[in-house]
């Protein structure tokens, strides 16, 4: 079991370097935007790492430490509320204290939690998940705020340079979740600490980025909003735009379903012997080579349209959950898992595309959260009853295949009223900033 999640990853990674399409322009050689760019990436890139250390092994962890199977679906659990939840209010919240405050804050809330992690305690995993889960929205709203005022508003560099920064924080992105894959497995196997290991090797990356941002950014603040108002905003586009409704039904399920699937994945494979961690790095490989398919496709000869890859990458989730639910073999499942994460790699930055295009002029994750919210919060509840027999989760991957349809038809209703419409095509000044991230 050692050699097929090995040559996948090997084969996913050289299918990765054909796909990435040229650049459609040079990269900008000003010297004080290199230096700002490199400052930027500097904070940022380590608490990715961290970020992606702390994914490989969880359940592991958690099992290691004696918890039964519903024990430790309720410390996930305690992570998805929490992010889900707060990520509701994220914007404000950021907003209001400060983003390089924020960002610092996130990695010490990280850090926080990573070093709970060493406990046997229900209560104090349970906190740490919480912790963990209201970072982690820090971690993915804060940052990249901070950077585009700065970009914008304090630099004044033009706005055509900031594809550049991002495509180099998604390619770095890739690499360092492969290489977390691989070291998580590496110092579980070699320390003695186990599935401990990749949480303490965190620690030194979230340390870096916090003082590295507090040390060398400025500080910037968003518009002041009352939190009551920002939520009525979202709403009220969400309910004014029925393509929108639909599109924010796509993404609740679909992130809902992925949900279910993170706490699922380890119990599906660990059972055939394949090395967790280098699974890991296979999957995160195998979302590089969707996420390349997409710029290849979108910006290439083919022209494939954001509104036709959506419904495509639906269709590939739902039959990598149907394969999922059937009693396969190890290369079977592995293989499944392989599809589902290519299919995401597709799915996430088609999904970013639409919703800022179809959300103008206000929140472009607003009302998408107003969906998300109830859904994820179910499933947190939810996931502590899942049966924990390889039968019962087999049924719980087909129930999830089920929703996958809905959300497949979803996304068919957004293709079907969106004809027509020139505001949701890739023009040829090919993708934009804001385009191919969540």
């Amino acid at each position: 079991m050692f050699l097929l999640p090995c040559s996948a990853l090997a084969l996913l990674l050289l299918t990765c370097l054909a796909l990435e399409p040229a650049p459609r322009r040079p990269p900008p050689s000003n010297p004080a935007f290199r230096g700002f760019q490199r400052r930027f990436l500097l904070g940022y890139l380590p608490a990715l790492a961290a970020d992606w250390l702390q994914g490989p092994l969880l359940f592991q962890l958690l099992h290691s430490r004696g918890f039964l199977r519903s024990q430790i679906a309720a410390l996930y659990s305690c992570g998805f509320a929490s992010n889900v939840a707060f990520g509701l209010v994220s914007g404000v919240f950021v907003d209001r204290l400060g983003r390089k405050k924020s960002c610092v804050l996130s990695s010490g809330l990280c850090s926080v939690s990573c070093l709970l992690q060493l406990s046997h305690d229900f209560l104090a995993l349970a906190a740490a998940r919480v912790l963990a889960g209201f970072g982690t929205s820090l971690l993915f709203s804060a940052f990249e705020s901070w950077y585009l005022h700065e970009h914008l508003e304090r630099h004044d560099f033009p706005a055509e340079w900031i594809p550049d920064t991002f495509s180099r924080v998604a390619l770095w992105n890739s690499g360092l979740a492969v290489a977390a894959g691989l070291l998580a497995w590496l110092l579980a196997e070699v320390l003695p600490l186990g599935p401990a290991a990749p949480f303490l090797a965190a620690l030194p990356f979230l340390a870096l980025s916090g003082i590295f941002a507090a040390k060398n950014w400025d500080e910037n603040y968003g518009k002041s909003r009352p939190c009551g108002k920002a939520c009525g905003e979202g709403l009220r586009g969400l309910v004014s735009e029925p393509r929108a409704l639909l599109l924010g039904l796509v993404q609740a399920l679909v992130e809902s379903i992925l949900l279910i699937f993170a706490f699922l994945w380890t119990p599906v494979l660990e059972p055939h012997g394949i090395p967790l961690g280098i699974a890991f790095s296979a999957f995160t490989a195998a979302s590089a080579a969707g996420s390349a398919l997409f710029r290849r496709g979108a910006t290439g000869r083919l022209r494939l349209q954001p509104l036709r890859l959506l419904p495509g990458s639906v269709l590939l989730l739902a039959l990598a959950l149907v394969l999922l639910a059937l009693p396969l073999d190890a290369a079977g499942d592995f293989l499944a898992v392989l599809l589902l994460q290519l299919s995401c790699g597709i799915y996430f930055p088609a999904m970013a595309f639409l919703r800022r295009r179809l959300e103008r002029g206000g929140d472009a994750a607003g009302g998408a959260r107003w969906l998300r919210l109830p859904l994820g919060l179910a499933v947190a509840l939810a996931l502590p009853a899942l049966p924990g027999d390889p039968a019962g989760t087999r049924a719980v991957l087909g129930a999830a295949a089920l929703a996958a349809l809905v959300a497949l038809g979803a996304a068919g209703g957004v293709l079907g009223t969106s004809r027509g419409d020139e505001g949701l095509r890739v023009g040829d000044e090919g993708l934009l900033e804001g385009d191919t991230g969540e």
